[in-house]
């Protein structure tokens, strides 16, 4: 991926291109909505890049609904993006700690019901 720091925006480049860094996630559709078209993701990060999941995906060609800088669906709409889990290790004990939080299945989000 390449920041353009000029315009606050990343994009996938040829890793050839001067001052390109690697880009890693990987990803599993979790459900997928035909009603609305929508699709719930679960996104593993690698490396930790400038907007690298919206990047990414949109680059896929099924960008974030509500990104207003690299989606095409959802103009006007918030974006639906949401870190469900965080793991980290306590910087003193080392102990590892999962923080997990889900958004109220409304709007967008109805994906979220069953």
């Amino acid at each position: 991926m390449y920041k353009d720091e000029r315009n606050n925006m990343s994009k996938v480049v040829n890793k050839e291109k001067k001052n390109s860094k690697l880009a890693r996630l990987d990803y599993e559709v979790l459900k997928y909505n035909e009603v609305k078209n929508l699709s719930l993701v679960k996104v593993n990060l690698h490396t930790g890049r400038h907007h690298q999941i919206r990047v990414q995906l949109a680059n896929f060609g099924h960008s974030i609904f509500g990104d207003q800088k690299y989606g095409t669906r959802g103009k006007g709409k918030q974006i639906a993006l949401w870190a469900f889990e965080l793991t980290i290790l306590h910087p003193i004990t080392k102990e590892e700690m999962v923080f997990e939080d889900l958004p109220e299945p409304v709007g967008t989000w109805c994906i979220l019901k069953n």
